[in-house]
């Protein structure tokens, strides 16, 4: 089969992501023909101009529709595109000059319906990006489920760094209307209709994330607040490795307390060491000594975030057994 790429990005008040993403598209090595749609989901602040721009130099088509979330937008783009393999992507997102040129030759070698691919961080990037970025991608934090593990069954492709074919998304007919969680819901979903899911690992992006703790502990909350619904979905999904954050966070304080009220030492002097092991890991991967401290300030927020999210969500459906969309609206678009 021919692949024809057609790259679908949704954005929300963002030009200058776009014009950067666009610039970085616009450098690709590859040869092939290959289209970009840009998907203005309701913003205030447009970014026409920005894409009209680029008309000249990429096959590049714009569209402007309601606010209806990330996932709806991505959907409404890969209805209007004329390729049959779609790449998406998030409007925070730079790509390298070889990352067609991956992805084409990784699916040469071994064609699936859906792919994704790791994150990295760009030397461009802020002391806090790069903290976040090695909190999210580090195997000592999460695993390196979202960048860097090379076992690729079962992988679970995220919606910043994702590829899947034409038949694939009009099988599952795409992305849900929950955000987040709609690209591990969507992954799922694929997996369920027959189709295979790999890792790429070479067709990584420059991914920005949030720039402040603030957007970043909003972010991870949310994170975990989804996860228990997602379970609730799809319960052949659930894993015990998702109460990690939840436990780390409630062993601290205990730690903490029979530090103070007992003088019992050891599982904080444990908690010390599992610092220091992520002070001295990101020192590796950064080579920064104040990106490495940074680093533990962002896997706290990240683990506090994430774990108060998933607890706070799982005593909602589990316990009160509400639903979803009652007692979390605003993890949820509405076309």
């Amino acid at each position: 089969m021919q692949i024809k790429f057609s790259i679908v990005v949704p954005v929300y008040n963002r030009p200058d992501e776009v014009a950067e993403l666009l610039e970085s598209i616009s450098k690709q090595t590859y040869l092939e023909d290959f289209e970009v749609v840009i998907v203005e989901d309701g913003s205030t602040v447009s970014s026409e101009e920005i894409v009209n721009t680029y008309k000249d130099s990429l096959d590049i088509s714009y569209y402007f529709k309601p606010n209806s979330g990330p996932g709806d937008s991505r959907n409404y783009g890969m209805k209007r595109a004329k390729g049959n393999y779609y790449l998406i992507f998030d409007s925070d997102c730079i790509l390298p000059q070889q990352y067609l040129s991956e992805v084409s030759k990784a699916l040469d070698h071994k064609y699936v319906d859906c792919f994704g691919g790791p994150d990295a961080a760009h030397s461009s990037f802020t002391t806090i990006q790069k903290a976040i970025s090695y909190a999210m991608t580090a195997f000592l934090t999460t695993g390196g489920i979202r960048g860097g593990k090379k076992a690729v069954n079962k992988f679970q492709p995220r919606s910043f760094n994702m590829g899947i074919s034409k038949e694939a998304f009009e099988k599952t007919q795409g992305f849900g209307q929950i955000h987040p969680g709609e690209d591990p819901d969507l992954t799922i979903r694929i997996w369920n209709a027959g189709y295979e899911t790999i890792l790429i690992p070479e067709a990584y992006v420059y991914h920005k994330r949030r720039i402040s703790w603030e957007k970043f502990h909003i972010q991870v909350n949310k994170f975990g607040m989804v996860r228990p619904i997602l379970n609730l979905w799809h319960p052949e999904t659930a894993k015990l490795t998702y109460w990690f954050p939840t436990l780390f966070c409630i062993g601290l304080v205990t730690s903490i307390i029979l530090s103070i009220f007992f003088a019992f030492h050891w599982f904080l002097i444990g908690y010390g060491v599992y610092f220091i092991a992520i002070l001295l890991d990101a020192l590796r991967t950064t080579k920064s000594i104040k990106i490495a401290f940074l680093s533990i300030i962002a896997v706290c927020i990240q683990f506090y975030g994430y774990g108060i999210g998933f607890l706070k969500s799982t005593i909602a459906l589990k316990i009160f057994k509400q639903k979803p969309e009652e007692r979390f609206p605003k993890l949820f678009f509405k076309k």
